[in-house]
């Protein structure tokens, strides 16, 4: 992909250039040489974009491991950072990351990037561009166009890579994933997930305040177009406003569809439909449902996943007499039917299964969601939610919301075309504002 990102080439330039110039070996999980990875026998030197809110939570999950050193902190609130910035004393502290990758990119081994939706693009394109590998939070990115970059990207680069979705070490998830995979309910070819709750669709600022002194706005805006700050965009709101956020589905979808998604080996689905209250051109909804059909994979059937955002659940749920979680996925199968959440599970008919012994455990026990990319940087096994496996289900996930945005459509995963839909196909990729094209 050609990038015309000047700043971009000017960084990566500099850093390529002083890093030639002192003879600065290198060192990747392929064992090939490449700027800003890091010999097994050393510490991970590690820089932060984004340490507010999740970004802390990772922030303080990445320093916990005893062979990495947080070496840089990015973020353009001063003031919600800043009692990650004290935790971290001998970091060096950054506003702008552009800024933060020009400075110390040549000490830095790997990234974590925690900031809103629709900035989670340009920091961790630009840090998978210098080598580096990549922590990033679900759900990976505001477009889909921008998932498919930074997927293809990581591979072609070798990078470790890692999407937040810190549930997929549960050992009842696991537990959930060889069941279904052993056949204990047959062949599955129909799959309902849901998150409950009915956020979204906050409402328009109306009031014009003034920027509080300790949040650089435009850097907050990064790509998205010019607007007045409010507080209802910063510092949280944003997520459900399309210009920033993806809503509950964005929210939550990653975590819940990573389920089926590990346990029906899925990919790329070939049909994607939505449906809900009408769309509002700047907010997100308070409830949604979308399907996505799949191919036969190997020996496993076509099936249909419906994700549903809904207070009460979808409607199969009373039609089988099925217990209500809050946020749960509903396997149906030939054999039965298996529902879950992340922390318990149930087979129906509970008659049927009333002696059902289980089956072998084949997932092994997670040494830790922070402790496997970790790993991976320094030459071990993949991360279990590298980019490979969640790059497609994240970019299901925000195809949901095309869907309910400007309709159904056949879907080439290959080409990201949304066929005989130009409306959707518009909703792929987004116009970044001067200065920040790619």
């Amino acid at each position: 992909m050609a990038r015309r990102i000047t700043r971009r080439h000017m960084l990566r330039s500099t850093v390529l250039g002083s890093t030639a110039a002192s003879g600065f070996a290198v060192w990747t999980a392929a064992g090939m040489d490449v700027l800003g990875a890091t010999p097994p026998s050393e510490k991970l030197q590690v820089a932060i974009v984004g340490v507010g809110g999740r970004g802390g939570a990772n922030f303080g999950g990445v320093r916990r491991e005893k062979d990495v050193t947080v070496t840089a902190l990015c973020d353009v609130d001063e003031k919600r950072a800043g009692g990650q910035f004290a935790n971290a004393p001998a970091a060096q502290k950054y506003t702008d990351f552009r800024k933060m990758y020009d400075r110390t990119g040549k000490d830095i081994d790997a990234v974590v990037v925690s900031t809103p939706d629709h900035t989670h693009f340009h920091p961790s394109i630009q840090a998978l561009d210098l080598g580096k590998h990549l922590y990033l939070e679900k759900p990976m990115a505001h477009k889909v166009w921008e998932c498919r970059q930074l997927t293809d990207h990581a591979r072609e680069k070798k990078l470790a890579t890692q999407l937040g979705v810190q549930r997929h070490t549960i050992e009842n998830v696991h537990r959930v994933v060889e069941l279904v995979q052993a056949g204990a309910i047959g062949a599955v070819q129909e799959c309902h997930a849901w998150v409950g709750g009915s956020r979204g669709m906050t409402g328009m600022p109306s009031d014009k305040p003034p920027v509080p002194p300790h949040l650089d706005w435009d850097l907050w805006l990064g790509p998205a177009e010019e607007r007045p700050y409010s507080p209802k965009y910063a510092p949280y709101g944003w997520r459900f406003y399309w210009d920033f956020g993806t809503g509950e589905t964005g929210n939550w979808g990653c975590h819940v569809l990573d389920i089926p998604y590990w346990a029906l080996k899925l990919g790329h689905a070939t049909r994607v439909e939505g449906s809900g209250p009408e769309p509002h051109e700047e907010m997100t909804p308070k409830s949604m449902t979308t399907r996505f059909d799949f191919p036969a994979r190997g020996d496993l059937p076509p099936v249909s996943l419906h994700w549903y955002h809904t207070k009460s659940g979808p409607p199969i749920l009373k039609k089988h007499g099925l217990p209500h979680f809050g946020t749960g996925v509903l396997f149906v199968g030939s054999e039965g039917m298996l529902i879950c959440e992340f922390g318990k599970r149930k087979l129906f008919p509970e008659k049927k299964f009333k002696d059902f012994q289980g089956v072998a455990r084949t997932i092994p026990k997670s040494p830790g969601f922070y402790r496997e990319w970790v790993e991976a940087c320094k030459g071990g096994e993949a991360a279990t939610c590298n980019f490979d496996y969640s790059g497609p289900m994240a970019e299901t996930v925000l195809l949901g919301n095309v869907a309910y945005r400007a309709g159904n459509f056949d879907w080439n995963a290959e080409k990201l075309i949304a066929k005989d839909n130009p409306k959707a196909q518009k909703l792929l990729r987004d116009e970044f504002r001067k200065g920040w094209e790619v």
